[in-house]
Protein backbone atom coordinates (compact mmCIF):
# COMPACT_ATOMS: atom_id res chain seq x y z
CA UNK A 1 0.00 0.00 0.00
CA UNK A 2 1.41 3.44 -0.84
CA UNK A 3 2.10 6.02 1.53
CA UNK A 4 1.91 9.40 -0.12
CA UNK A 5 2.58 13.21 1.26
CA UNK A 6 0.28 15.93 0.96
CA UNK A 7 2.15 19.61 1.59
CA UNK A 8 -1.82 21.16 -0.11
CA UNK A 9 -2.95 23.31 2.35
CA UNK A 10 -6.21 22.34 1.72
CA UNK A 11 -5.97 18.73 1.82
CA UNK A 12 -3.89 19.29 4.70
CA UNK A 13 -6.86 21.62 6.09
CA UNK A 14 -9.35 18.48 5.42
CA UNK A 15 -7.46 16.03 7.40
CA UNK A 16 -7.64 18.39 10.35
CA UNK A 17 -11.03 19.54 9.89
CA UNK A 18 -12.15 15.68 9.70
CA UNK A 19 -10.57 14.96 13.41
CA UNK A 20 -12.50 15.17 15.93
CA UNK A 21 -9.27 15.04 18.40
CA UNK A 22 -6.13 16.00 17.96
CA UNK A 23 -2.82 14.59 20.06
CA UNK A 24 -0.32 17.11 21.76
CA UNK A 25 3.10 15.96 22.40
CA UNK A 26 5.01 17.84 25.07
CA UNK A 27 8.87 17.39 26.78
CA UNK A 28 7.99 16.73 30.37
CA UNK A 29 9.41 17.93 33.14
CA UNK A 30 11.25 14.79 33.32
CA UNK A 31 12.65 15.42 29.71
CA UNK A 32 10.86 12.75 28.79
CA UNK A 33 7.51 12.31 26.17
CA UNK A 34 4.00 13.71 27.68
CA UNK A 35 1.05 13.37 25.33
CA UNK A 36 -2.52 14.00 25.99
CA UNK A 37 -5.62 14.41 23.76
CA UNK A 38 -7.75 17.68 23.32
CA UNK A 39 -10.43 19.06 21.24
CA UNK A 40 -8.99 22.00 19.35
CA UNK A 41 -9.79 24.37 17.18
CA UNK A 42 -7.56 25.24 13.80
CA UNK A 43 -7.66 28.51 11.96
CA UNK A 44 -5.57 30.44 9.69
CA UNK A 45 -2.34 27.90 10.46
CA UNK A 46 -3.18 27.87 14.16
CA UNK A 47 -3.94 25.09 16.56
CA UNK A 48 -5.99 26.44 19.27
CA UNK A 49 -6.70 24.83 22.87
CA UNK A 50 -8.42 25.36 25.99
CA UNK A 51 -8.19 23.61 29.25
CA UNK A 52 -8.91 24.17 33.14
CA UNK A 53 -6.48 26.15 35.61
CA UNK A 54 -4.71 23.22 36.88
CA UNK A 55 -2.94 20.32 35.54
CA UNK A 56 0.42 19.09 34.65
CA UNK A 57 0.26 20.11 31.21
CA UNK A 58 0.13 23.77 32.11
CA UNK A 59 3.25 23.57 33.71
CA UNK A 60 4.92 21.84 31.23
CA UNK A 61 3.84 23.76 28.61
CA UNK A 62 5.10 27.24 30.31
CA UNK A 63 8.55 25.31 30.78
CA UNK A 64 8.61 23.89 27.65
CA UNK A 65 6.46 25.59 24.67
CA UNK A 66 7.25 23.38 21.79
CA UNK A 67 4.87 21.07 21.07
CA UNK A 68 4.27 18.69 18.34
CA UNK A 69 0.64 18.18 17.61
CA UNK A 70 -0.91 14.82 15.57
CA UNK A 71 -3.75 14.54 13.99
CA UNK A 72 -5.46 11.18 11.95
CA UNK A 73 -8.43 10.17 10.66
CA UNK A 74 -10.06 7.66 7.74
CA UNK A 75 -8.68 4.29 9.52
CA UNK A 76 -9.40 1.33 7.93
CA UNK A 77 -7.97 -1.95 8.26
CA UNK A 78 -7.07 -3.71 5.17
CA UNK A 79 -5.48 -7.15 4.07
CA UNK A 80 -3.74 -9.21 0.39
CA UNK A 81 -4.68 -12.57 2.37
CA UNK A 82 -6.80 -12.75 5.38
CA UNK A 83 -4.65 -16.11 6.86
CA UNK A 84 -1.35 -13.84 6.58
CA UNK A 85 -1.15 -11.46 9.29
CA UNK A 86 1.59 -9.13 8.25
CA UNK A 87 -0.87 -8.89 5.21
CA UNK A 88 -2.97 -6.57 7.61
CA UNK A 89 -2.36 -3.13 7.39
CA UNK A 90 -4.33 0.21 7.91
CA UNK A 91 -5.50 2.97 5.58
CA UNK A 92 -5.45 6.34 6.76
CA UNK A 93 -4.85 10.36 6.85
CA UNK A 94 -2.41 12.37 9.27
CA UNK A 95 -1.40 15.13 9.70
CA UNK A 96 1.60 16.32 12.19
CA UNK A 97 2.22 19.93 12.91
CA UNK A 98 5.14 21.39 14.77
CA UNK A 99 4.64 25.09 16.62
CA UNK A 100 5.16 26.79 19.93
CA UNK A 101 2.21 27.09 22.68
CA UNK A 102 1.90 30.51 23.63
CA UNK A 103 -0.95 31.20 26.67
CA UNK A 104 -3.83 33.85 25.58
CA UNK A 105 -4.81 36.17 28.20
CA UNK A 106 -6.77 38.82 25.98
CA UNK A 107 -10.57 38.20 27.24
CA UNK A 108 -11.77 39.23 23.42
CA UNK A 109 -9.03 36.86 21.58
CA UNK A 110 -10.08 34.14 24.62
CA UNK A 111 -13.74 34.48 23.77
CA UNK A 112 -12.98 34.61 20.04
CA UNK A 113 -10.61 31.57 19.86
CA UNK A 114 -13.18 29.62 22.15
CA UNK A 115 -16.22 30.19 19.62
CA UNK A 116 -13.02 28.55 16.57
CA UNK A 117 -13.24 25.54 18.57
CA UNK A 118 -16.86 25.60 19.10
CA UNK A 119 -17.78 25.68 15.32
CA UNK A 120 -15.71 23.28 14.75
CA UNK A 121 -17.96 20.69 16.82
CA UNK A 122 -21.22 22.72 17.18
CA UNK A 123 -21.19 25.00 13.87
CA UNK A 124 -21.77 28.32 15.67
CA UNK A 125 -20.94 31.04 18.23
CA UNK A 126 -21.86 30.93 21.76
CA UNK A 127 -21.93 34.13 24.39
CA UNK A 128 -19.59 33.34 27.16
CA UNK A 129 -19.80 34.76 30.85
CA UNK A 130 -16.80 36.72 32.92
CA UNK A 131 -15.91 33.87 35.02
CA UNK A 132 -16.03 31.10 32.46
CA UNK A 133 -13.76 33.30 30.16
CA UNK A 134 -11.76 33.96 32.86
CA UNK A 135 -11.19 30.35 34.71
CA UNK A 136 -10.61 29.13 31.27
CA UNK A 137 -6.89 28.61 29.90
CA UNK A 138 -6.32 28.85 26.01
CA UNK A 139 -3.23 27.97 24.15
CA UNK A 140 -2.12 29.60 21.11
CA UNK A 141 -0.03 26.89 19.12
CA UNK A 142 1.92 28.93 15.99
CA UNK A 143 2.60 26.09 13.67
CA UNK A 144 5.95 26.89 11.99
CA UNK A 145 6.09 23.05 10.09
CA UNK A 146 3.35 21.21 8.88
CA UNK A 147 3.41 17.59 7.15
CA UNK A 148 0.29 15.41 5.76
CA UNK A 149 0.26 11.77 5.07
CA UNK A 150 -1.91 9.20 3.87
CA UNK A 151 -1.84 5.56 2.73
CA UNK A 152 -3.75 3.51 0.84
CA UNK A 153 -6.31 6.36 -0.36
CA UNK A 154 -5.17 8.46 -3.26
Amino acid sequence: MATNMISNPAKIRAIIDKCEVCYVGMTGMDGGPYVLPFNFGYEDGSIYLHMGPQGKKLGILRNNPEVCVAFSTDHQLFHRNEEVACSYGMKYRSVLAHGKASFVDDYDEKVRIMNVTMKKYTGRDFPYNAPAIHNVVVVHIRVHRIEGKLSGYF
